[in-house]
């Protein structure tokens, strides 16, 4: 199964298992993942949909360092969410 087909079935699962938060950062994933595939206009494969995976996780490890130093451990704590679902891939 492709990364892509993964990311959609999990996006149903958690549509029908009512999970918000999950769905939220699995819509942010395949939004990135479109975008880049209308900009090169092509079809993206498992290498580089893990790219556009990895480039989701440094930005999310950046965000999170940046909250901490500034003391909005609200946000810091979203976005460790957010890391940990994009790990799951």
């Amino acid at each position: 199964m492709s990364l892509k087909n993964r990311l959609s079935d999990d996006m149903k699962a958690a549509m029908k298992g009512g999970d918000k938060e999950r769905l939220g950062v699995i819509r942010l994933l395949q939004a990135a993942i479109k975008q880049r595939e209308v900009d090169e206009r092509i079809e993206l494969d498992d290498a580089a949909v893990l790219a556009v995976l990895e480039k989701a996780v440094k930005q999310r490890k950046d965000s999170v360092s940046q909250f901490e130093a500034a003391g909005r451990e609200d946000l810091a704590a979203q976005e460790r969410f957010e890391l940990g679902v994009i790990e799951a891939y």
